[in-house]
């Protein structure tokens, strides 16, 4: 392979997982440690209501170094497994590492049932205790959970099989969809030449072709690569949705997303007023979809123009000139976060190559406080890439700036986990705009962002509409056939992009390769939540320029150690304002008028 070869697939760029161990021999002696300390906390059971504050901040002491070790073990054998989803010892390994970790979990299981029992006067005491300042805020948590906790006997029973419930299922899930396959021809414009095997995340990176035959022939092949497993998909989905309602009703939930929403530490009224303002602005994504078709030149789009690029051509980004693009980008907002970035890419933090059997899409791993992220990428060359990784590595540096919080308060609730993201994401695509004069080539980057919020915001809504319609017919009318999960998903896209985008046969299935839905239900609004907050955010940015950067780095740098209404006020946002999201709506429609004048003065319409 030439060096542009590797330059073009990034396959030299891969993570360093060793130090994650820790110097341990392997991630089983970690977890052997760490049951060794949880069965010496564990003789503390049935006494936190009589300790002092010194003896109950020693126990949490505790109980965070078992969670480290625990979490090293567990990200070591989940990134391994992520690399190569196929090999059976990897996943033999992940399942063995995840049933150590439950029972670990078991033993230590009381500490959560005592304090949320105490009664109001003990638990303030210890709230009201600055030894215990390193878990506060989830102490506090841990108490708002209180209604919905079982005994422990019961709580015993569910997390002992929690294994060989959701988990395996998710696990068969994701070894279903990295093992699809695709056939597409060697030259997907024409349709010519031999057919070749490729993976499901290069067919849909080709929905963004400037080229409409080969999105069509992509969208056909992703159609046709889905379908065989399409059966298996629904039943794991089927099943996880049982488990769910039956769960949400011994813990005493009004509805399917309750339980999300109180891990998000939002309320159901705020998550329906966030719902309901994104689907009362449909007429964005419409107008936007409409647009696109003259520029595309297409008397009406359909599923698969959606993403299409703008530009006459689609270039080929190598891996070396997206990451100078990315690192200047943060640096002109912050050397501090342009260094944090140039250690992901020096470091091996970062998988990118795209290979059999890895598992599809883009994620950042916060692993432990005590040690660093790790981003996993599937680097197809495309200018979208340079999107995805400016939006992982905003993961990985809100992850490495709050680890300070210590491992109880180094993750944000998911409406804020995407607010670093999308933030970096939209720095290094303005930073780009301001080094174009073109306006062809201005078109093309402003129509870009604008796809990104109808993706992250009006689609994961439609999403959320998706998931809402599912968990209520499984739950008032029971199982669902492949044909009324694709109707539903058909319907909610539909009234997303109304009559703008014809939706075609074959995108009926497409709602079967989007994991969230199976293994964190209820999460796909967090993505607008975190888009219109970024907006928001950036807006001030623009606003008040370097003097705004202290603030950003202060909220970032600040985990999760409290409420996301105490967060956003760090960085002026009013989250409990009902005109809040309507503000961030705002910004999205800007965006999609500087689109407008683009496109016109480009020529394009």
């Amino acid at each position: 392979m030439s060096a542009t070869d590797v330059d073009l697939t990034a396959s030299d760029v891969v993570w360093d997982l060793e130090p994650l161990l820790n110097g341990a021999e392997s991630a089983d002696d970690l977890m052997v440690e760490a049951k060794s300390l949880a069965e010496t906390l564990a003789a503390a059971k049935g006494k936190i209501a009589t300790m002092t504050g010194a003896e109950f901040a020693s126990l949490m002491t505790g109980i965070a170094e078992v969670n480290d070790l625990v979490s090293r073990a567990g990200h070591y054998g989940m990134l391994r497994f992520t690399e190569n989803t196929l090999d059976p010892e990897r996943g033999a390994a992940r399942q063995k590492l995840e049933e150590a970790s439950i029972e670990i979990g078991t033993l230590l299981l009381f500490v959560e049932l005592e304090f949320a029992a105490l009664d109001d006067d003990v638990a303030q005491r210890f709230l009201d205790d600055s030894q215990l300042g390193f878990c506060h805020h989830h102490l506090v948590t841990t108490r708002l959970n209180r209604p919905h906790l079982l005994s422990e006997a019961e709580e015993t029973i569910l997390i002992e099989t929690s294994s060989p419930r959701s988990s395996a299922w998710v696990r068969m899930f994701d070894e279903q969809t990295s093992a699809i396959e695709l056939q597409l021809p060697e030259n997907p414009v024409t349709g010519e030449g031999d057919t070749h095997t490729v993976g499901l995340e290069q067919g849909l990176s080709l929905l963004a072709h400037p080229d409409r035959s080969a999105r069509q022939i992509a969208a056909e092949a992703v159609t046709d690569g889905l379908a065989p497993g399409l059966r298996t998909r629904a039943y794991i989905f089927n099943t996880i949705l049982l488990e769910k309602s039956v769960e949400d009703r011994l813990r005493n939930f009004p509805t399917w997303v309750s339980s999300r929403n109180l891990a998000n530490e939002a309320t159901d009224e705020s998550v329906e007023a966030l719902v309901a303002a994104v689907v009362g602005r449909y007429d964005i994504p419409q107008r936007w979809y409409r647009l696109k078709a003259k520029v595309l030149g297409v008397d009406r789009l359909a599923d698969y123009d959606r993403m299409a690029a703008v530009a006459d051509s689609q270039t080929e980004i190598g891996w070396s000139e997206a990451t100078d693009v990315v690192r200047d980008a943060y640096n002109s907002f912050s050397p501090e976060l342009a260094d944090i970035v140039d250690r992901f890419i020096n470091e091996g933090w970062i998988h990118a190559p795209t290979q059999p059997g890895k598992q599809p899409g883009a994620f950042c791993a916060y692993t432990v406080p005590s040690h660093h992220p790790y981003v996993l990428l599937n680097w197809t060359s495309k200018t979208r890439d340079i999107a995805t990784l400016a939006h992982e590595l905003g993961h990985g540096i809100h992850a490495y700036l709050s680890r300070k919080q210590g491992i109880f308060h180094q993750t944000t609730s998911l409406t804020l986990a995407e607010t670093a993201s999308v933030f970096g994401e939209t720095v290094t695509n303005n930073r780009l705009l301001s080094m174009i004069d073109d306006p062809a080539e201005r078109f093309a980057l402003s129509a870009a962002s604008v796809d990104d919020a109808m993706a992250t915001v009006f689609r994961q809504v439609a999403m959320n509409r998706f998931e809402n319609e599912v968990h209520t017919h499984r739950r008032d009318e029971g199982e669902l056939s492949v044909e009324t999960f694709g109707d539903l998903w058909a319907k909610t896209q539909t009234d997303m992009m109304g009559d703008s985008v014809e939706i075609t046969e074959g995108y009926k299935t497409w709602w079967s390769y989007i994991p969230h839905f199976m293994g964190t239900p209820g999460y796909v609004y967090a993505y607008a939540y975190g888009q219109l907050l970024a907006l928001s955010v950036y807006a001030r940015y623009q606003a008040r320029g370097a003097d705004f950067v202290p603030s950003y780095l202060e909220l970032l740098s600040a985990g999760g150690s409290m409420p996301p209404a105490e967060l956003g006020a760090i960085v002026d946002c009013d989250l409990n304002d009902p005109g809040f999201w309507s503000a961030g709506l705002d910004i999205v429609e800007h965006q999609l008028d500087e689109a407008e004048r683009s496109a016109k003065a480009a020529g394009r319409i």
